[in-house]
């Protein structure tokens, strides 16, 4: 038997994309054996300098290949130090009978890293060994060469299109309820049949053309009443606008995720909402994360950093205008603003320029955090000091990063993976307000 399952187990030759997403790739891969091309090393080589979570992702595996070394070589197999983990060894041949460099007409690493995968199956027949690569062009690739490819699934999320929605429409309440909702304010969950309710969830009560907004507080384990409030002029359209609201200014809440396509007010609603509460923080942060167009180096734009910057900053400053603009300059929340920006009260830059500060008292809006990985979102977190609040907005399905989706970004891990503690709350915006003919491109195009 026990022969039987050694010759049951696979080799997965790892590529870079899976590493820079996670440097512990490593360890989930059960009990198999995980090739690494050399050409895989080179390239981490190549990402170890730098402040992103890329280049610590390369340094840090770079780290536990070097620990799991120790006094042995690489190119023999070396047991992992999990107690049920198979080993790894690094794969040097890379010239393959069937070339994928001739095969493709160019040597580039991509082509290396098939060569490997074709060595590793020359040389372990009856084994099933298998490519795990982020990168679906690579996949595609390795198909078409008749090599097994997989995606890195580890932590993806299975059912986005199911992932929690932070609120819920009950139809069909008794009148006397609803009435009760707005005379005394709350009520016990059993009253609308709910049992074992999640921390912070919204509710929508409702009976004909009568309803409540209410959410379960789980200090005082009733569902309350939600009263509609404005933030610096900005007055919430739909229900959900209206939760976001009091999710993010609801002092018991320390970690909010707003999710929706575009035009559903995400950043604005977050802004104007820390604006509200500005008196109860030193600063506020709004930062998102640079993707470059076409994945390039911000490097090859022309001017100073700032010049370079400017452009990924832009939508973050139209929404701090369009809140100003609700007032006219002699107004003092005009000025407050104006006056906020000049003394760093309100800092908006990108999330790279955060990393390595203290983000105690402060506001945090994390814009477009559909771009994080899990390991970014968890790192961000862990910074969190007293009195502290991260606002997470983004839209998992407006992915700009190339080795994310939909059910592996970190918004999407975050959502599903906190959303019952009583620190959370997430409300998903699913009506667009910025325009008509907004949503019109949102629903037909």
């Amino acid at each position: 038997m026990g022969k039987a399952k050694s010759a049951e187990k696979k080799i997965f030759v790892l590529d870079t994309s899976v590493i820079l997403y996670n440097h512990d790739a490593l360890n989930s891969f059960e009990d198999n054996n995980i090739a690494i091309p050399i050409t895989v090393l080179e390239e981490l080589d190549n990402f170890k300098k730098g402040n992103d979570n890329i280049n610590f992702e390369a340094r840090e595996f770079i780290r536990i290949m070097d620990k799991l070394s120790d006094k042995s070589t690489l190119t023999d197999w070396i047991q992992l130090n999990h107690p049920k983990a198979g080993k790894f060894k690094v794969v040097m041949n890379e010239q393959s009978k069937l070339d994928a460099i001739k095969v493709f007409g160019e040597d580039k690493p991509d082509h290396r890293i098939l060569n490997a995968a074709l060595i590793m199956i020359a040389e372990n027949p009856g084994k099933k060994v298998i490519l795990v690569t982020k990168d679906i062009n690579l996949r595609l690739k390795a198909k078409s060469l008749d090599i097994p490819a997989e995606d890195f699934e580890t932590g993806k999320i299975k059912d986005v299109e199911g992932l929690y929605s932070g609120k819920t429409m009950i139809e069909g309440i008794d009148k006397s309820v609803i009435d009760m909702v707005y005379a005394d304010g709350s009520i016990p969950p059993e009253y609308v049949g709910i049992k074992n309710p999640v921390p912070n969830h919204y509710f929508i009560l409702k009976n004909g053309k009568t309803s409540a907004l209410t959410f379960y507080n789980p200090e005082t384990e009733r569902i309350e009443k939600i009263e509609k409030h404005s933030c610096y002029k900005i007055t919430p359209r739909n229900a959900e606008q209206v939760f976001a609201f009091h999710a993010i200014l609801n002092p018991n809440v320390k970690l909010v995720t707003l999710q929706g396509i575009a035009g559903t007010g995400k950043t604005l609603l977050a802004l104007a909402g820390a604006l509200e509460q500005k008196r109860n923080f030193k600063q506020i942060y709004l930062a998102r994360p640079i993707v470059p167009l076409s994945n390039k180096d911000i490097g090859y734009l022309p001017g100073d950093i700032k010049s370079k910057l400017n452009p990924y900053m832009e939508p973050l400053w139209d929404n701090l205008k369009f809140i100003q603009n609700q007032y006219s300059e002699r107004d003092k929340e005009y000025k407050v603003i104006t006056d906020s920006l000049e003394n760093e009260k309100l800092v908006i830059t990108p999330l790279a320029y955060i990393r390595g500060r203290s983000i105690s008292n402060v506001c945090f809006i994390v814009d477009e955090a559909q771009n994080l990985t899990p390991h970014e979102i968890k790192t961000i977190i862990t910074r969190a000091g007293e009195n502290t609040k991260i606002i997470f907005t983004g839209d998992i399905f407006q992915i700009d990063t190339p080795y994310l989706d939909a059910q592996s970004n970190g918004l999407s891990t975050l959502i599903d993976k906190i959303k019952k503690h009583p620190l959370y709350a997430h409300v998903r915006l699913e009506k667009g307000e910025r325009s008509e003919l907004a949503n019109l491109a949102n629903e037909l195009l």
